[in-house]
């Protein structure tokens, strides 16, 4: 039973991460809320995450905060609020 469990909890990770994979991809433009450019995404993490190189910094933008607005990719933080991330 117990075995039964985790691989159902493994299995909706693994679907979880897979639907928020497609948001962002290598090379997309991201932008943020308010509709200034970030910068290109340099890679995408495992979990979806998209990592964005800013002011000679690598930073990450958070997978929850990601979605798709008239077709561009758009975070719904803003840059000030990525920059003060650690």
């Amino acid at each position: 039973m117990k075995k039964q469990l985790l691989m159902l909890a493994m299995g909706a990770t693994l679907s979880v991460s897979a639907a928020f994979a497609d948001v962002a991809s290598e090379g997309v433009m991201l932008t943020a809320s308010d509709g200034a450019r970030l910068g290109a995404v340099y890679r995408v993490a495992d979990d979806g995450s998209a990592v964005v190189i800013m002011n000679g910094k690598m930073v990450t933008v958070p997978v929850g905060t990601l979605s798709r607005v008239d077709g561009k990719l758009t975070t719904s933080m803003k840059k000030n609020e990525l920059l003060s991330r650690r």
